[in-house]
Order: C-alpha cells, then sequence, then structure tokens
C-alpha cells in the first residue's frame, strides 16, 4: 500500500471516526530497505498500513505509534545504534537503538491523526439549524436530524448530541439519544421542562447515573438570549470542555466510554501492551506479537528471527550481559 491507496486508507479512518497516526521515513543509512518517504498508517490496535521498513523498524514504530495516538503527540524516531548519530542528535528525538543483522538507520516521524469532533443536532428549529452551521464553520463532522430520524446508532461514545426538538416526543428521542453513551449529550429547553422530562424516564427504568449525565439547559448560561445566541451558547460549552479534556472519548479513537475515570486520548497503563526487551539487541518488543524462548526457567522475546536464532546459539553470551536499552 503506498501513494494514493494511503490516502484513501487515511481517508475512510477519518470517515469512521477513528484515530491513527501516519509514519513517514525522512532519513534512511543504508543498508535499510526503506526509503526517505516511505509512509504508513497506523491505527490504535497496532494494524500497520503500508511499507515503513523491515522487521526490526516494524514493531518499534508501531509500538511508538500507538503511544504517539494515545498521547497526542508528534515524534522524531532515530532507528540505530546511538554511535551511528554521534552527538549530533537534537533534542526531543528518540532514539531507539536496532542492530538486527543490519547496520542501517532510518529517522521516522510519527504524527496523530485526531478524528474530527463529531456533532448531532436533533431537531428542525432555526437554532437547531444555526448551531449545526456553526459547527460545520469550525470543521466538525455535522448532522442534523429530525427526531423521528434519529436513532441510537446516529451516534456514539465520541459523539456530542444536543437534542433540541423542543417539546416534539423530547421524551422518546432523549431515550434514544442516552442508549448511545455520547461523550456528551444536552437538552435544550428550560430546566422546569427539563425535570419533567427526566423524571418521565427516571420511572420508566432509565437508570440514573445515565439521567444525571444528561446537561439541562444545555449551554453556557448567556441569561435572557436570542436563539440564536442558545446557539453561540450550546457550541461554546462544547468547545470549553474539550479544550479542557472533559469528554471522554470525545477526542480520539483510543479513549474511553463516556464516564470512565480517563480523560480523552489517554490510555490506562493496563490497555497497553506488554513489553520485553530483546537481549540479542536491545529492542523494546511486545510480547504478543513475539515467540517466547524458554531459558533456564525464563522466557526471553526478540524482535525478528536472527536475534532469536543467535540467542539459540549462545544463550549465555546474553544472558549475562547486561541489556542495552
Amino acid at each position: 500500500m503506498e501513494g494514493m491507496d494511503i490516502l484513501e486508507e487515511m481517508g475512510e479512518l477519518t470517515r469512521r471516526g477513528q484515530a491513527f497516526a501516519l509514519a513517514t521515513v525522512v532519513w534512511r543509512q543504508p543498508p535499510s530497505s526503506s526509503q526517505p518517504g516511505a509512509r504508513a498508517v497506523i491505527t490504535a490496535d497496532g494494524e500497520l498500513h503500508g511499507w515503513i521498513g523491515g522487521a526490526c523498524a516494524e514493531p518499534v514504530v508501531i509500538r511508538e505509534a500507538q503511544r504517539v495516538i494515545a498521547e497526542g503527540t508528534a515524534r522524531l524516531l532515530l532507528l540505530g545504534t546511538p554511535d551511528q548519530f554521534g552527538g549530533t542528535v537534537p533534542d526531543g528525538m528518540t532514539v531507539i537503538p536496532i542492530s538486527c543483522q543490519s547496520e542501517g538507520a532510518l529517522e521516522i516521524y510519527i504524527e496523530p491523526v485526531v478524528p474530527l469532533p463529531h456533532l448531532v443536532v436533533i431537531g428542525g428549529s432555526p437554532m437547531a439549524r444555526t448551531l449545526a452551521s456553526l459547527a460545520r464553520a469550525l470543521g466538525w463532522r455535522t448532522d442534523l436530524v429530525d427526531g423521528p430520524d434519529f436513532v441510537t446508532d446516529s451516534a456514539d461514545e465520541r459523539s456530542m448530541v444536543v437534542v433540541a426538538t423542543q417539546g416534539h416526543d423530547d421524551e422518546d428521542v432523549l431515550t434514544r439519544a442516552v442508549a448511545a453513551h455520547p461523550a456528551y449529550l444536552g437538552l435544550v429547553g428550560s430546566r422546569r421542562r427539563g425535570a419533567t422530562v427526566l423524571g418521565y424516564l427516571a420511572d420508566r427504568g432509565v437508570p440514573q447515573q445515565e439521567l444525571d449525565r444528561v446537561k439541562v439547559p444545555a449551554g453556557l448560561d448567556l441569561g435572557k438570549t436570542t436563539h440564536q445566541e442558545i446557539a453561540v451558547a450550546i457550541l461554546a460549552e462544547l468547545v470549553q470542555l474539550r479544550a479542557s479534556g472533559a469528554l471522554p472519548g470525545s477526542g480520539t479513537g483510543a479513549g474511553t466510554r463516556a464516564g470512565a475515570s480517563a480523560k480523552p486520548g489517554r490510555r490506562k497503563a493496563a490497555d497497553r501492551p506488554a513489553e520485553a526487551v530483546d537481549p540479542v539487541c536491545g529492542m523494546t518488543v511486545a510480547t504478543a506479537s513475539s515467540r517466547p524462548l524458554r531459558h533456564d526457567g525464563a522466557d526471553y522475546y526478540f524482535c525478528c528471527a536472527g536475534c532469536r536464532q543467535a540467542f539459540e546459539q549462545d544463550a549465555d553470551a546474553y544472558t549475562k550481559k547486561e541489556t542495552r536499552c
């Protein structure tokens, strides 16, 4: 996969609202098999589409890409032995030793690609149309749907949903919206009207913890305003919540379900793959993608078959030396 195929894959992931990372080779030292300009797309689940290098480089890039996605910060990697770069490595670069039967080296830039915010506005009033228009002006992925046309699958845990049906089947629409578990759920209306709607849903068995997540009235409290200004107040609240990191699951595909304790875009340590150091070359490898070799009661993991073979031929030479990081 290269060229237009990479762009199409990026477009498809973006349409699905999935976070991913784009890795680009910006420099190589022969005999590395990659070339400057080579690209690959890596998903939060560790799927790699494209070509970024051979057996040594690929697992490192996947692991670092997952960290980039989780942290939301780009990273520049230098893959090779430290002495290949001497004292010229600039601050901020990450040097990862690779010495698997190759003296080649790679410099790879990995950048996160965060999905566009997804806003679902339910209703057909001038306020609803204004809100949708303002969100689109910000570049957000915005759906404006009538109440009867809204179904639970219209939103997910990364979506922000604003119910602006204004008395037209508010209860039924809000029931379907609650079931979607969106990152934000707001109801346009007075506090009194909101209390009535939420009380109705509580009487029909909707869990109180789900109802507590409904913001009524939606938007910042700007006092007495026009319908157009209500739209501005709602959008301002959404922007504020996103900027503060208070919307679980709305930032990236690696986010957590709404209501969880982790901040959006952050994966808990327990969710990250277990890692081990290759005793031959010093690389850090994901244990899930490497078949362990048992020696003297301990499991050892390897980045490639070459390192595994070298260990099998003289295991004591590697178990007695200090591992390199």
